[in-house]
């Protein structure tokens, strides 16, 4: 069953009737793009480059055939500048992730931005008795003891609360990020 479609849905609004019509430009050119794109950029656009050759040609749909004397060098140049803007847009967003997890080398270490901000949030959610023994303790470094002093508790009173907090702290940081492994 050979049915064609209507004209209407295989051309552009450019007329390439005047021409070689862009769908057999596409039949006839589109696997010599794609393998020419995957020799030039490697497995760095592997992935990519069906969607790649794609929108080449739907640039080149846009274009007047009358305007274009070579529209196989003119696909490979807008194929070739699409792969360099999608590898230039990948290292822009390794940069940018490598900042917010900062220089660790360890991926364990370097915790994301979004684990800091909920840390941040699960910690400023605990109730001011617990807050204060919290702070004291993992931020300025105090001991139990003198903990204990400068808040007029025991130090079981001060171990008690810290541990409150502890638990508070993670459940609040497990409903902020939609967790339920607490």
């Amino acid at each position: 069953m050979n049915r064609k479609l209507p004209r209407a849905a295989t051309q552009p609004e450019g007329d390439w009737d005047d021409r070689d019509d862009l769908d057999r430009t596409y039949r006839r050119d589109a696997p010599w793009l794609k393998a020419s794109l995957r020799r030039w950029f490697g497995p760095r656009i592997e992935a990519d480059a069906e969607d790649l050759v794609q929108e080449a040609y739907l640039r080149l749909a846009q274009a007047r055939p009358a305007q274009i004397a070579e529209p196989r060098a003119l696909l490979t140049r807008v194929a070739a500048n699409l792969a360099k803007d999608l590898l230039r847009r990948r290292a822009v967003r390794a940069q940018h992730a490598q900042r917010v997890h900062g220089e660790a080398k360890d991926p364990q270490i370097a915790a994301s931005a979004l684990d800091i901000l909920l840390a941040k949030e699960a910690i400023l959610s605990l109730p001011e008795a617990y807050l204060e023994v919290f702070v004291l303790r993992r931020f300025h470094g105090l001991t139990y003891e003198e903990i204990a002093t400068r808040c007029g508790l025991t130090v079981k009173g001060v171990e008690w609360r810290l541990a409150r907090a502890v638990e508070h702290a993670l459940a609040a940081q497990a409903g902020l990020s939609g967790r339920s492994d607490t």
